[in-house]
């Protein structure tokens, strides 16, 4: 392909940035609410559990993390699906995404179980980690019951993809809406019980967790076999025996991005469990600001996704300048709402800690935690509109390298020294500066991760359009 002149010139015609913008929010905002239903569903069951008692609130807790960590990691290797159909759905190639569809599903089935294997595996652990054995038993229910739910999450995960990649993000925020409802109904009568029949305590989370994702999944199936428009793309009314050779670049192209969820999770919690050792009052305050910035990052990460369709369409209909005119528009989109957030979390900081807890001593190291995450807002939102659209490219393993080497290589040994050890020759720090610590070594984390996949989507995109683009709007 001959190169042109490295100055704004677009091969073909780009819609107005207006439009885009429209678009991009249109796909993103019921993405948006579905991911907050998400979100929503923990809470209930840390809700429901703590008024159970103490000892189910703990043992919830701790299967959760594993359903968490597993459930996240699924979710990553069947995003394959994603960019995989948004490409056919540009190139209006539509013949090719029912069979896509179908063989997804087989994928997801065994992606499902091999996650279920690997949680109940985990299981035995629990009775070397945990000394009281009514915590041990909880524990080890909730993650023998939520396993069955694994192979249910990823087939849904796959519709979830799908229906994003053509443009169909309403039904997915009325199905999440519906399962936050049915969950919240389903928990309250599971945990404590109705009329003369006893609660189940804890493990009334698990039950309802299971049947939530089995409700969703059926919700969505109904949906789309219903529906006139999922009629010729959907491919759920044949059956079609699985094929390796289609399974194979979709699993090639998941694992990766699996790798990725699971890196970041995985950092997360060794950082929650090496701050646990640092009291209380630093566990609460940390778990404050870890919660409170994941509902502001449902906002780039939906984004992201739409993005991730829009970049995908435009590839499938060979329209790479389009495409990285979108991914430019989309980084800029999220480098505002990334200032609305940090301007909220920095100057509301005071009140939001009150929303969790009454304790003084954890509200002001809460509130410095959270004046943190409002700095880290803004690479947290370029790193991950950056890596989803870069997986509109149908590029994964380059951007799991940087994630790897943020988290791993950058966060992790720099919150060790920060917040445990101390490091004199930084900055003259000599006292471990505790949960700070670990919560600026983010910071350097997120950046990191930020500018490697800014650097990667550049490349990708300018090796996909053969010259230099840039961002005229």
């Amino acid at each position: 392909m001959t190169a042109t002149p490295h100055h704004c010139q677009l091969a073909t015609p780009i819609i107005a940035w207006r439009t885009e913008i429209r678009e991009l929010l249109r796909l993103a905002w019921p993405l948006l609410v579905g991911q907050l239903a998400m979100v929503a569903i923990a809470v209930v069951d840390v809700a429901m559990a703590g008024h159970a008692s103490a000892t189910d609130l703990a043992g919830v807790s701790l299967g959760a993390a594993v359903w968490n960590l597993l459930m996240i990691t699924v979710m990553g290797v069947i995003m394959s699906v994603h960019p995989a159909v948004a490409h056919l759905s540009g190139a209006n190639n539509f013949g090719d995404i029912p069979g896509t569809v179908r063989q997804a599903l087989w994928m997801s089935l065994g992606v499902g179980g091999v996650a279920a294997v690997l949680a109940n595996a985990f299981v035995p652990l629990f009775a070397v980690i945990i000394p009281d054995p009514a915590m041990q038993t909880i524990a080890a229910g909730f993650v023998h019951i939520t396993s069955a739910a694994l192979p249910l999450l990823a087939m849904y995960r796959v519709l979830v993809g799908y229906s994003t990649s053509i443009n169909q993000t309403y039904p997915l925020m009325v199905v999440a809406l519906l399962g936050l409802l049915f969950h919240f109904i389903a928990s309250g009568l599971l945990v404590f019980g109705v009329g003369g029949w006893p609660g189940l305590g804890g493990l009334g989370c698990a039950w309802a967790t299971l049947c939530t994702v089995a409700l969703e999944l059926a919700m969505l199936w109904y949906w789309m076999r219903r529906s006139p428009l999922y009629r010729d793309t959907c491919g759920l009314d044949r059956w079609e025996a699985p094929r390796w050779a289609d399974i194979h670049p979709l699993l090639r192209l998941g694992l990766p991005i699996g790798v990725t969820y699971f890196a970041e999770a995985s950092a997360f919690s060794l950082i929650a469990l090496l701050i646990a050792g640092l009291g209380s009052i630093e566990v609460a305050a940390h778990q404050i600001a870890l919660n409170f910035s994941w509902l502001i990052f449902t906002v780039p990460l939906s984004l992201g996704l739409a993005l991730l369709t829009r970049v995908g369409q435009s590839l499938g209909a060979n329209d790479p300048d389009r495409a990285a005119y979108q991914s430019a528009l989309g980084l800029i989109l999220a480098l505002g709402l990334a200032t609305l957030g940090a301007l909220l979390v920095a100057s509301l900081r005071m009140p939001i800690a009150r929303l969790y807890t009454d304790d003084a001593a954890v509200v002001l190291l809460a509130a410095d935690l959270l004046l943190l995450a409002a700095y880290f807002q803004w690479p947290d939102a370029l790193q991950v509109v950056a890596s989803c659209a870069i997986r509109g490219y149908k590029v994964t393993r380059p951007a799991m390298v940087i994630h790897l080497a943020a988290f791993w290589g950058v966060a992790i040994p720099l919150g060790y020294l920060l917040g445990l050890v101390g490091v004199s020759t930084v900055a003259g720090l000599e006292q471990p500066l505790g949960a700070r610590g670990f919560w600026m070594a983010l910071i350097f984390g997120l950046t990191t991760a930020a500018l490697g996949l800014l650097a990667l989507l550049r490349h990708v995109s300018r090796q996909a359009s053969g010259y230099k683009v840039c961002p005229c709007v």
